[in-house]
């Protein structure tokens, strides 16, 4: 079994050769680890750290194009690489990674395809309290539009097999943590949570300025991703929001219309007539959104199964106008 930790990078060379020093390199049952920095056009001298901590591939982008697309090229590029198990963590040392081993274990027992490493947030000093409660309400958000059991959907250490790493397609540009377990889910594909240590925090999140940035886009990263991924259903929640007080309406004027010939309230039916129209539309969204999401999910497929195919073919990373250094140090 080969075992490739990817670490996407950006402005951490005060902290990366520790994070790849601290990478166990012989665990019970795999054969091969190692080490990919997929830099996310950093401006000092990440990748040249990289390479003396040890690193063993190193992708650089000639931008900075965020962590989601950062994570996207490390999936791709370990899957060309030959990839049985990748592992994704923190380039801030964030996480510990003598958790590795556990963190893959269900994986190696086939007991999970995917597991999210969940952080002590509760013991977490550097936590507000206020932050604490908001990761407990976004985790319990995400569950319940994946219809998974994940504790810490946030987590970014996390575990994935060459199978479910092939069917990630991620296309949220702010991060990738809470849509590839929306998207795991929906796929039913095997996930679970195993508890994981931390280490002390060495300077605050890059992703976001602050709590409300954090909320604002969290939100809207949820509603997004579970509208491309269950349509449908959202569709024709705005239906029935829409159709129910439109029907009430109309029976409303047609018992004044019985009694008293419905003088005076034409007004009602002309707005419950309003509501029906938009419930019609909402409703003929939903289907096309629906047959959309369909084509997705094959092309989806047909995407897995290439990269499943050609295990040893470079990735496409002209896409993301990135330059593989591997070879060159």
């Amino acid at each position: 079994m080969k075992l490739i930790v990817q670490i996407p990078a950006l402005n951490e060379q005060e902290t990366i050769a520790q994070t790849i020093s601290e990478i166990p390199r012989s665990i019970p049952g795999v054969g091969t680890v190692e080490v990919l920095v997929i830099d996310d056009g950093s401006t000092d001298q990440t990748v040249a750290t990289a390479w003396q901590a040890g690193a063993d591939h190193v992708v650089r982008m000639s931008s900075h194009v965020g962590l989601a697309r950062a994570f996207s090229l490390g999936i791709e590029k370990a899957l060309s690489l030959g990839a049985d198990v990748i592992v994704n963590t923190d380039a801030d040392n964030q996480y510990c990674a003598a958790d590795i081993p556990a963190l893959i274990a269900p994986i190696q027992e086939r007991q999970a395809q995917i597991v999210i490493g969940a952080r002590p947030i509760s013991q977490i000093e550097t936590f507000s309290p206020v932050k604490k409660a908001l990761q407990r309400l976004g985790s319990w958000v995400v569950r319940l539009a994946s219809g998974t059991e994940i504790l810490d959907a946030p987590s970014g250490f996390r575990a994935y097999s060459r199978e479910a790493a092939a069917r990630l397609c991620v296309v949220n540009t702010y991060t990738y943590t809470i849509e590839t377990i929306i998207q795991a889910g929906r796929n039913k594909i095997p996930m679970t949570s195993v508890p994981v240590r931390v280490n002390t925090v060495t300077r605050p999140s890059r992703l976001f300025k602050g709590i409300t940035e954090y909320v604002m886009r969290s939100a809207r990263t949820i509603l997004r991703v579970f509208v491309i991924y269950a349509p449908l259903r959202f569709f024709l929640t705005l239906t029935a929001i829409f159709a129910l007080p439109g029907f009430f309406g109309v029976a409303r004027f047609v018992m004044f219309y019985m009694t008293d010939g419905g003088a005076g309230h034409v007004q009602s039916l002309v707005l419950s007539g309003v509501l029906l129209a938009m419930a019609t539309i909402m409703f003929a969204v939903g289907i096309l959104a629906d047959l959309i999401a369909a084509n997705r999910n094959l092309l989806e497929d047909i995407r897995a199964r290439d990269l499943l195919r050609a295990p040893h073919k470079p990735a496409d990373v002209m896409r993301f106008q990135a330059v593989d250094s591997a070879e060159n140090g």
